[in-house]
């Protein structure tokens, strides 16, 4: 579960979205404050509201202050430094709302924005010095979550770091950064560590002196565990394993920071690990529930010291056990799963029952919550929204499709969860059923089928977990035979439906990436939708080609990528003949080029050189060639020392070799120079020495310890996808010899996401590559086609699908509806699933 996504759940209930628009005066912080004047400009940048006075040159880097507030002071410290800053006309932005305040402030948000309510821009360090002084005195007494990546000024909420102003970006690690520059002008990252830090060429101001040494001079030895690890982070703390420095004994340390990790009803992470010891103290002899050692607070951060309970999160056990990823799965598999599950879950009712004769609600029932130890036996964990049943209370954060509706209470509160969880053991998509809740009467019948459940199971779990009102959703995927022309045709206007041509930042709604890289790219934005449409035979739309060609204008991408920057977006406006504009954008994006060092598809050189080849070809340009013959002999110097593989996986189509690969193959067929395939097959094998074989004989991508992935992004998919191209050119290569264990890969019956390049339209898609594919082949295919009714969800008279995670709806190429799409109309026309694969070598269509 990756928790940034839950951060851009706040402001929207269908589609991923920052906290932008304030929903009323009093939400508002710039309706509480007066206008600057007219030598100021104000303006509006996402979540900021940006003031700066005219006339005032900033440099592009230096020291910026940070002021922090919690949700009761924040208007009386933005009113204090609002007026400071018009005053002594400092450029200085803030928070546009409440809202975005709690956003950036809870649990799950990420850490690097915790606590800033207001940022300061110094123009030398005498007025940092000042403003400091002045400020310091003016907000004595006044509170807030501490900056984790900055220099605490004396006791109140003033926080400094070294930083860049302007924007400015750098790669770093295949990625592109906001960067600083050094004295000689060389561009670094600029580091957002949640941890203080200066650049080596800086020297921290005089005026900070007595706060470095404040951050030196904790006793260290005043802190009573040794931490071994650290096995969780949220913006409230982190979770850590230690050893107690008295005796050696192991516990689990629980941090809690405070004014941070808020949750909806404005509690932070300390009242709830107070809470949680309370709670524990109470179920002190409940097997299957850990003991709370101590409380204790060090400096100003506070820890429960409890007991290490045995095992891997139910999660980690399902992902190890569950049959319908692998291939194959006998009915004997099926039924000794079920039989393993139902005795997990009567242990984790046994433990819910004796929290409830003790008359407390567990209130965070879910699958991390549960952790199972290799003889199955089971115990629960993080009791931090356990209640008394008598209070009344209802539990304020919680986990998607777990947390119970508005209209449960006390312990139906988790009996709601211990159905969803009696689901999710055998059909693992509760987030789905809670964006889509009219799916759950499909859900739970084919869970009582397909792992033959007692009879009533289905109805018994409906009955616990519908809601009054709720129908039961049929869509064109439903059909035993689907008429594939209505599906693309409903998808096509899913889509459509979707567009808000209205907004600057996006026009269709994507993955939460959107927000980083922009709304006008192939991967996560406009770029890539509008190709996809024509693509899919469902024409171009004039009105949003131009919100494409006004957004590139408006705001250039700062990264040179296909899938996240200019060159895809060059790409979809030379297919749709915006020449001039393609080349605009190319030629804006060189420099940016030659400081790319990443080798990938997705943001890299892998990407850049398949555009500069596309345009050699389509336009007759032999500058272009050679712009692409010179990024490849980088690619092909560098793929001679590229490094061994790491602990986390990069390969397959976006971040591994597999990108590289398909350039030296595209060369080769323009240019006919063996050598090329030779690069390619080199290439490939880089990306398997990443794959590991499953305990199916499938071949898939080592993702850490106990994890390996099958998709197209990054996973055996996207290896598969290049491999079958260098096949046809080249059957004799060593990478070759792996075809059919990747594609046993692809035929698993669960995908727990529908998409392209992270989930089931991705495995269709690469299986679709072999020329002559046998009937097990054709089989999967069919099968992939059929499960993809799992994910569709009625929009506006279309369907749409969830993007990761599946908390939201998506229209992306990468992650949503527009990827879906690519995916149906390459198995059953025979088109680009994506630039650069060319066309599947014959339609599927036993489907039809």
């Amino acid at each position: 579960m990756d928790m940034r996504y839950e951060a851009f759940c706040f402001a929207d209930p269908l589609f991923f979205d920052e906290q932008r628009e304030t929903r009323a005066p009093a939400d508002d912080f710039a309706a509480g404050l007066p206008t600057p004047g007219p030598m100021w400009t104000v303006a509006t940048r996402g979540i900021w509201r940006v003031l700066h006075p005219q006339g005032v040159d900033l440099p592009e880097q230096g020291w910026k202050v940070h002021v922090s507030a919690g949700m009761d002071n924040a208007d009386r410290v933005l009113s204090t430094v609002h007026e400071y800053c018009v005053d002594h006309r400092l450029a200085f932005k803030h928070l546009r709302s409440r809202t975005i305040l709690l956003a950036r402030n809870s649990k799950y948000a990420s850490r690097d924005g915790s606590g800033k309510l207001i940022t300061l821009y110094s123009l030398d360090e005498c007025e940092l010095a000042r403003v400091l002084r002045d400020l310091s005195e003016r907000l004595s007494g006044e509170h807030g979550a501490y900056v984790l990546s900055d220099l605490r000024y004396e006791s109140g909420p003033l926080y400094v770091r070294y930083g860049g102003f302007a924007e400015q970006w750098v790669e770093h690690d295949g990625t592109r950064v906001l960067a600083i520059r050094k004295p000689d002008g060389t561009p670094v990252p600029d580091r957002r560590e949640p941890v203080f830090s200066v650049p080596d060429w800086v020297k921290i101001p005089a005026c900070l002196d007595a706060s470095v040494a404040a951050r030196k001079g904790g006793d260290p030895g005043q802190f009573p565990y040794r931490v071994t690890s650290s096995l969780h982070f949220s913006n409230g703390g982190g979770v850590y394993l230690a050893e107690r420095k008295a005796d050696g004994a192991e516990v689990v340390l629980k941090e809690a920071r405070p004014h941070a990790g808020l949750d909806r009803e404005l509690v932070d992470a300390v009242e709830r690990l107070r809470r949680e010891h309370e709670v524990l103290r109470r179920l002190a002899d409940v097997p299957g529930v850990p003991d709370a050692y101590e409380r204790f607070t060090v400096w100003e951060h506070h820890y429960l010291a409890m007991q290490r309970m045995p095992g891997t999160s139910l999660g980690s056990w399902l992902a190890l056990h569950y049959p319908l990823t692998r291939r194959d799965s006998s009915e004997a598999d099926l039924l000794a799963y079920r039989d393993r599950a139902l005795g997990v879950l009567a242990q984790v009712e046994r433990i819910v029952a004796d929290l409830h004769e003790r008359g407390v609600v567990f209130g965070d029932l879910h699958a991390l919550n549960v952790l199972v130890a290799d003889d199955d036996t089971v115990s629960l964990i993080d009791f931090e929204m356990a209640f008394d049943v008598a209070s009344g209370s209802r539990p304020a954060l919680g986990a998607p499709g777990f947390r119970a509706p508005a209209d449960r209470h006390g312990f139906d509160i988790d009996r709601y969860a211990l159905a969803m969880l009696r689901l999710w053991l055998f059909l693992p998509l509760a987030a789905l059923l809670e964006l889509a809740p009219a799916k759950l009467r499909g859900a739970a019948e084919f869970a009582q089928w397909r792992f033959g459940l007692p009879d009533g199971y289905a109805d018994e779990l409906v009955r616990v977990l519908g809601s009054p009102g709720v129908g039961v959703t049929h869509t064109a995927l439903d059909e035993e035979r689907p008429d594939w022309t209505l599906v693309r045709k409903q998808v096509v206007e899913g889509i459509l439906a979707s567009a808000t041509p209205s907004r600057l930042d996006r026009l269709f709604p994507g993955d939460i990436e959107q927000f980083r890289v922009g709304g006008a790219c192939f991967g996560f934005g406009a770029a890539g939708v509008l190709w996809a449409l024509d693509v899919a035979g469902a024409g171009r739309f004039p009105e949003h080609e131009q919100w494409l060609l006004d957004a590139v204008r408006r705001e250039p991408p700062a990264r040179p990528g296909f899938f996240d920057g200019s060159h895809g977006i060059a790409y979809v406006l030379e297919r749709f003949g915006h020449h001039d504009a393609a080349s605009a954008l190319l030629a804006s994006s060189r420099a940016l080029v030659d400081q790319t060092t990443d080798h990938a598809l997705e943001g890299g050189l892998a990407g850049i050189a398949l555009t500069q080849l596309h345009f050699a070809t389509s336009r007759g340009d032999n500058e272009y060639g050679r712009q692409a013959l010179a990024t490849a002999v980088r690619l092909a110097e560098t793929l001679e020392t590229a490094a061994p593989p790491g602990k986390f996986a990069r390969a397959g189509l976006l971040s591994g070799w597999s990108g590289p690969a398909l350039l030296f193959i595209r060369l080769y067929e323009r240019t006919g120079e063996p050598a090329w395939l030779s690069f390619a097959d080199q290439a490939l094998r880089r990306d398997l020495e990443e794959c590991d074989t499953a305990d199916d004989a499938s071949l898939q991508v080592r993702d850490g310890e106990r994890r390996t992935l099958p998709y197209a992004g990054i996973g055996s998919a996207g290896i598969l996808l290049v491999l079958e191209q260098l096949a046809r050119v080249s059957p004799a290569a060593l990478a070759c010899s792996n075809l059919p264990a990747l594609r046993e890969a692809c035929r698993g019956e669960f995908v727990i996401q529908p998409s392209l390049l992270h989930g089931r339209a991705g495995l269709m898609a690469a299986l679709s590559f072999d020329a002559s594919p046998p009937d097990r082949v054709r089989s999967a295919i069919d099968l992939h086609l059929a499960r993809l009714a799992w994910h569709a969800v009625p929009y506006r008279g279309g369907l749409a699908f969830p993007g990761n995670q599946l908390l939201r709806l998506s229209t992306d190429v990468t992650t949503g509806s527009a990827g879906v799409l690519l995916a149906l109309s390459a198995l059953l026309d025979g088109s680009e699933v994506l630039p650069f694969l060319g066309a599947t070598p014959s339609p599927h269509t036993s489907g039809r």
